[in-house]
């Protein structure tokens, strides 16, 4: 039984970990967050540590119990996740065997190319809704297998665990509860859309022994309490979800067409394809958006590699700017961008092209080239690459009617308006644009029954929005596009 009000939300990303918590009408009471380590052994390799990933969440929640006043104002706990990133653990022990392997992490390109050659894509993308790309998971997981004696050793003895992130946490926070999430077993392409668990078919043509793998389970619910150690008391864990699914839910995008757009580390739009089977002839993916009382309902998904990612670097690598807030004054300190044109492939190109072997282009340069154009540039890419998106969802029948945006890029308001402009739909943008967290803390408030659905869970926590509507005229966006492509042909 629930003994508080409150909804503690742990949201382990690509580049921080945080702790919200939210009362049941959507406010933030606490917030503390952690940056993780980004590990980079080799081009195309990106790992974290799981340990650190375990004990920052750790650390923010306990930080936000502390604020709260103790745990006894929690009604439960949601966990959201960064999506496809592997853990390889020792169920005995509870220690990771490895680094972990990212989302980004490009290792199983060879493993992939080698299953296309094979012909194996197309069964694989009619079963799990997901093309052949060492974005997923199942092909980390082979990797880790093969190349790891921790790992080998781990599986031949039967302590082998294989999870992602959400799975990871649970089973440290529980003490052993081995369980994933529908939408997020739903990416590691080794789950078909229409089954309740794992398909041995697919476990075998990834080598990946299906004894390793955690339960399947809904997005809402009781899947566990929390040992009294770590936060003072035993909380349950009530909802689970991947970032982009839970995004997809903190915008209340419930009903089918409704379509959101995500712009963090990378950018992922997602349309609510209902109960509908989602099947892609223009390389978007299929997915499971959540999954309540054993139904699923789903979603199309087309998935951006680099958007936030591209600010980070043009400040860390390469020092043009000072902070990814500063690219909208210098968007708007120009006229256009001079010519300048960039295609951020820094790991590869996702959807519509998925292009694991692109490497980023910068076209157009010349003296009077500033870092004004250059921030301009950066910003209009994301809206190009959206807009490559765009088309790939009409042609799948499932054009927009308008664009709900989020995440931190997003609170930019000249990239909210070229948005708006280049894909020539109304763009809306809550003012809360945190909604992965949010989203998870709706499906943990379905779980712990403060709210009795998830679509009276969105109408009370979801809160007002801004609007941007088409500025552009046809023939300026025409021209835009046409540079875009051009500089695709480059990479």
């Amino acid at each position: 039984m629930r003994s508080g009000d409150t909804i503690l939300v742990l949201d382990a990303g690509t580049t921080s970990v945080r702790a919200i918590a939210f009362t049941p009408e959507g406010k933030v009471l606490s917030l503390f967050q952690l940056e993780l380590t980004q590990h980079y052994p080799e081009p195309g390799w990106v790992e974290h540590d799981a340990t650190e990933i375990w004990e920052k969440t750790l650390a923010c929640a306990r930080a936000v119990v502390e604020e709260l006043g103790g745990p006894r104002h929690i009604a439960g706990i949601g966990i959201t996740n960064q999506r496809e990133t592997v853990v390889a653990w020792d169920r005995a022990s509870g220690q990771p065997l490895h680094q972990a392997l990212v989302w980004q992490d490009r290792r199983a390109a060879p493993l992939c190319a080698r299953l296309k050659e094979e012909g194996q894509e197309r069964d694989i993308q009619a079963r799990t809704g997901l093309l052949l790309d060492p974005y997923f998971s199942a092909g980390k997981m082979r990797w880790l297998l093969d190349n790891s004696e921790a790992v080998q050793g781990a599986a031949a003895t039967g302590r082998l665990a294989l999870g992602t992130v959400e799975s990871w946490l649970v089973f440290r926070l529980t003490g052993g509860a081995f369980l994933s999430d529908a939408s997020n077993a739903s990416r590691t392409s080794l789950l078909p859309l229409e089954g309740q668990g794992w398909d041995e078919t697919l476990c075998e043509i990834f080598g990946v022994p299906a004894a390793a793998l955690p339960e399947v389970v809904d997005s809402a619910g009781e899947f566990g309490v929390t040992l009294p150690e770590f936060l003072g008391a035993a909380i349950p864990i009530c909802g689970l979800a991947g970032d982009q699914q839970a995004a997809t839910i903190g915008q209340g995008c419930l009903q089918p067409g409704q379509t959101k757009a995500t712009y963090g580390t990378g950018a992922f739009v997602l349309a609510n394809m209902g109960a509908k089977l989602p099947r892609s002839r223009h390389r978007l993916l299929g997915t499971v958006l959540y999954q309540l009382g054993g139904q699923r309902s789903y979603a199309l998904e087309g998935s951006v590699f680099v958007a936030g990612s591209l600010m980070k670097w043009l400040r860390d690598s390469l020092g043009l700017i000072s902070s990814a807030g500063e690219t909208e004054e210098l968007a708007r300190s120009v006229p256009d961008n001079g010519g300048v044109v960039i295609v951020p492939a820094l790991s590869g190109l996702g959807a519509p092209h998925w292009r694991p072997e692109a490497r980023a282009s910068i076209t157009g340069l010349s003296f009077s080239t500033t870092r004004a154009h250059l921030a301009r540039a950066a910003l209009e890419a994301m809206a190009m690459q959206t807009h490559d998106l765009a088309e790939a969802f009409a042609a799948d029948g499932a054009g927009w009617r308008s664009l709900r945006i989020d995440g931190g890029m997003s609170t930019n308001d000249w990239m909210a308006q070229d948005l708006a402009d280049m894909l020539a739909v109304p763009v809306e943008r809550p003012d809360f644009v945190e909604t992965t967290a949010l989203g998870v803390g709706m499906l943990a408030a379905v779980g712990t029954g403060l709210h009795p659905s998830l679509q009276a869970a969105a109408e009370a926590m979801r809160g007002p929005v801004r609007h941007f509507v088409p500025q552009l005229d046809d023939a300026a966006r025409s021209l835009c596009i046409a540079a875009w492509r051009k500089a695709l042909l480059s990479v």
